[in-house]
């Protein structure tokens, strides 16, 4: 009987510790960067920038319907192939596409506006992955913000931003508690509401001076950092 259980425990731990290896070894495989998804990412995401600025070069000459539906199949197009490559490779982080490429990845999502519970479903994933130090804290709290106000609530960091329509400035509408934002933006490595106010201010009125210059109007209005 004594012989028979110490065969039972030896089969038990043998094959119990081979188990576990093989899980260890899972678990500690690393994700091989992945040169033909970071190439595929870069174009997607260049021509993401077209169709999210004015329009320039030929685009110039087009029609205002003709341009905005332009825009609109460039996102609808990117986001049903962005869907593709996170159903298999989740959020892409670092490890798999390099920082670049992770970014690229993120701004598609980011400007896929006409299906937010699909940003949804990309923003918990992405909270793991910066939690891992696998990508960008402060593109996470971009996102953050743009589910919150494709959703109807409240954001937290203040990145989204409309403009007065008089004098082009900057403004952080829909805002939880502001008095603490900074705090929040702080710990995500974003720069004090202001600066980037500020900033978001002169790049809008650049892209709109000829508007601006017509109105009389020949600098942005900043707000006062002092």
């Amino acid at each position: 009987m004594k012989s028979v259980v110490g065969l039972l425990l030896f089969v038990v731990l043998v094959f119990g510790c081979k188990s576990n290896a093989k899980d260890d070894r899972i678990a500690e495989k690393k994700v091989e960067f992945n040169q033909g998804l970071t190439s595929e990412l870069k174009e997607m995401a260049e021509i993401d920038q077209v169709a999210a600025n004015i329009p320039e070069g030929k685009y110039k000459e087009w029609s205002v319907e003709k341009w905005n539906n332009f825009k609109d199949s460039v996102f609808v197009n990117n986001q049903i192939r962005i869907e593709q490559i996170f159903n298999e490779f989740g959020f892409v982080g670092f490890d798999l596409a390099g920082e670049e490429g992770s970014t690229h990845f993120w701004l598609i999502v980011q400007h896929s506006d006409h299906n937010p519970d699909f940003q949804k479903r990309v923003l918990e994933k992405m909270k793991m992955e910066v939690e891992k130090e696998n990508a960008n804290p402060s593109s996470y709290g971009l996102l953050v913000d743009r589910v919150k106000i494709n959703t109807g609530e409240k954001q937290i960091y203040g990145t989204q931003v409309s403009y007065n329509f008089e004098t082009g400035q900057a403004y952080s509408g829909n805002l939880l508690d502001s008095l603490t934002v900074n705090e929040r933006r702080k710990s995500i490595g974003l720069p004090p509401l202001e600066e980037y106010l500020n900033q978001m201010t002169e790049m809008h009125f650049e892209m709109n001076k000829l508007y601006f210059l017509d109105k009389g109007i020949s600098k942005p209005k900043l707000y006062n950092l002092e």
